[in-house]
């Protein structure tokens, strides 16, 4: 047996601090050892924190890393570990993302990320150059490029986080070079659906490549993006290690690598592509690291064969269900307050968190995100970390206020109320005279005035008291322009801003199903609505949500026309007559089109999907544009 203990470090990093980032890798460095573990995993960019942006264009935020990096090595020299740990570096004029090979207190090898990502969220491909096949050179005397790394336990690869999403990654090459230990860093954000995603990549690779596979994540949020950790062992497709997601740590399972080598001799067609390949292409540079220089056999004799916890190897581990919904619902929760809490913690200028409660879906959810996070961090009064407010108006009814009461007092935080009937009279008079004589104030006006009056109440209590003033507004009802430019779409942070409303509802349903909240349920009981004028309903003023929400995905998410997304809805919701259908969808696209304008003007917002209202991030649309790309639907429904 060659038995091998393999950790999986999720490091929550800050971008910048890379003295502290390293603090933090070093402990668990030092906890890796203290298990027994072979090799350690750190995530991708460790050092520096991801996403660097544009700051990786400044050489003294590139070159500020390599002592840190360097003093990772010192401080763990006399661990019989290897440690493989995010890095940028400058070599000739050019960026590269790296994953460093540490052990025994030398930095033995530099492998640069090759596949470097341009979509969605990244944007890596304008600043980073990429890694070659079978480059070989040096930086700081370290080897450099494509490099395989031989140990007294095996022959190892590293790459970084894209280079596995690719079918034409390096980790093909390197296999069949070799390679038994594949070892990937990633800094991969959260987005719904995901970890099925990695999961089942991680298991084709390992199990076309019949190689080990080690995978770890980033943990923690920058900005807007959140990075939910965890990370797996798959050896030649056999599942060996899930690691938790969303906590700060290590995870560790032993394997044998004789295994891999037995089943690659097994594999005829492995063998024979393997063949062919070495036939047609040179080999990857290997360092081969002396037993002199570090040797991991003493600690290994300490490792015991892996064992399944339930003690049979035929029959699957018997573990209490989970609804997929439930599983669903507490992600989401999750990677939220996750998001919040380190937005909060790491910008280091905020003391408290504020919420502007209007009684309704959007605000109460935000306050228990905030809260999940606050419970976290002071579980014994977590309300200490809070302020609510209410700002009742004529329109605000008795059960909208009873509600925020009810909630606030369940959760034991405070609540402040302060109408803002007075100062919308003076807001009224103002713009009235500002209008000039025979001038009306028009409804919406009326309306978006409470929404002002509210937002600058909030900013004016987050100046004074240094308080992060978190906006509430869902996407659905950004999407289409349901909110008002500085009213309710103003925050230092939006929590919500890239739910749909449907997945707001289905939260809070899935929390008073598990609190018994009788404040939620107070919330649920009303239709939806902004309360700015009297008997105001969302879906009647806009459409039924889950319309909405379906529009929203066919039209942003899958880019069909609007004539493409009649029959398609149709489909869907065969209830609705189609001349509504109709009027649903030429709506949609209307209101979504007319309010990009607005929604490029919100606040920095979490992301949790794989599709944004965010212009730096996601949805790159133009403000200015024409409609006639735009169809009617109606001809597309006359088929029913």
């Amino acid at each position: 047996m060659r038995l091998v203990r393999i950790g999986i470090g999720n490091v929550n990093t800050t971008v910048g601090a890379f003295g502290g980032n390293v603090d933090r890798a070093l402990a668990i460095a030092a906890a890796m050892a203290a298990d027994g573990v072979t090799v350690g995993l750190f995530p991708e960019q460790m050092v520096g924190g991801y996403p660097a942006e544009d700051l990786i264009q400044w050489r003294g935020f590139v070159d500020g890393q390599w002592p840190e990096l360097e003093r990772f090595a010192a401080a763990t020299a006399a661990l019989p570990t290897l440690f493989a740990v995010g890095v940028s570096v400058a070599h000739q004029g050019l960026r590269y993302n790296c994953a460093a090979a540490i052990a025994g207190g030398r930095i033995w090898g530099l492998v640069p990320k090759e596949k470097l990502p341009t979509y969605n969220v990244f944007y890596e491909g304008r600043t980073v150059s990429h890694g070659v096949p079978y480059l070989q050179e040096t930086i700081r005397d370290v080897p450099f490029g494509d490099l395989l790394f031989r140990f007294d336990f095996g022959l190892v690869s590293l790459e970084v986080c894209e280079d596995l999403w690719s079918a034409a990654g390096p980790v093909r090459r390197r296999t069949y070079a070799g390679a038994e230990l594949v070892l990937n860093l990633s800094a991969s954000p959260y987005r719904l659906g995901v970890q099925q995603t990695r999961r089942e990549l991680l298991a084709t690779r390992a199990a076309d490549h019949q190689c080990a596979y080690a995978y770890t994540n980033l943990v923690g949020a920058n900005d807007n993006l959140i990075f939910d950790g965890g990370g797996f062992v798959n050896q030649n497709g056999k599942w060996m290690l899930e690691a938790p997601r969303f906590r700060e740590g290590f995870t560790a399972a032993t394997i044998d690598l004789d295994r891999t080598d037995r089943l690659r001799a097994e594999n005829t067609t492995w063998r024979l592509d393997r063949e062919a390949h070495a036939a047609a292409h040179p080999a990857v540079p290997v360092v081969a690291v002396p037993t002199a220089a570090f040797a991991t056999v003493e600690t290994r004799r300490g490792l015991t064969y892996p064992l399944p916890p339930h003690r049979s190897f035929f029959l699957p581990e018997d573990r209490p269900p989970r609804s997929a919904r439930e599983e669903f619902c507490e992600e989401i929760l999750d990677a939220l307050a996750l998001g919040v809490g380190d937005y909060f913690e790491k910008n280091r200028v905020f003391k408290l968190i504020g919420v502007s409660l209007s009684g309704g879906r959007d605000s109460l959810l935000t306050l228990l995100v905030a809260h999940r996070y606050a419970a976290r961090v002071r579980p014994d009064d977590p309300g200490s970390l809070l302020r609510a407010f209410t700002m009742p108006s004529r329109h605000t009814s008795a059960e909208t206020l009873r509600a925020a009461e009810t909630v606030c007092a369940e959760l034991k935080v405070p609540l402040e109320t302060v109408p803002i009937d007075e100062a919308y009279e003076r807001e009224l008079a103002a713009v009235g005279a500002m209008l000039g004589p025979g001038a009306d104030v028009t409804e919406l006006t009326r309306q978006n005035i409470q929404a002002r009056v509210r937002a600058q109440r909030m900013w004016n209590w987050s100046n004074s008291s240094g308080g992060l003033f978190l906006q509430t507004g869902n996407m659905s009802e950004k999407a289409v322009g349901y909110t008002t430019i500085g009213g309710d779409l103003m925050g230092a942070l939006g929590v919500l801003a890239n739910v749909p409303k449907t997945v707001v509802m289905a939260l809070l349903d899935h929390l008073r199903e598990r609190t018994g909240s009788r404040g939620i349920g107070l919330v649920l009981a009303r239709p939806a609505g902004p309360e700015l004028a009297p008997d105001q309903v969302g879906e009647e003023e806009l459409m039924p949500f889950p319309v909405l929400d379906a529009c929203f995905h066919l039209f942003a998410a899958e880019k069909l026309v609007p004539d493409e997304m009649g029959p398609v809805l149709a489909a869907m919701f065969p209830e609705i007559p189609c001349d509504r259908v109709t009027q649903y969808v030429d709506k949609f696209a209307r209101l979504f089109l007319g309010s990009i304008y607005k929604w490029v003007q919100a606040p920095i917002s979490l992301h949790v999907g794989n599709l944004d209202l965010d212009r730096e991030r996601a949805l790159q649309l133009p403000v200015v544009q024409g409609r006639e790309w735009v169809k009617p639907t109606a001809a597309a429904l006359n088929h029913r």
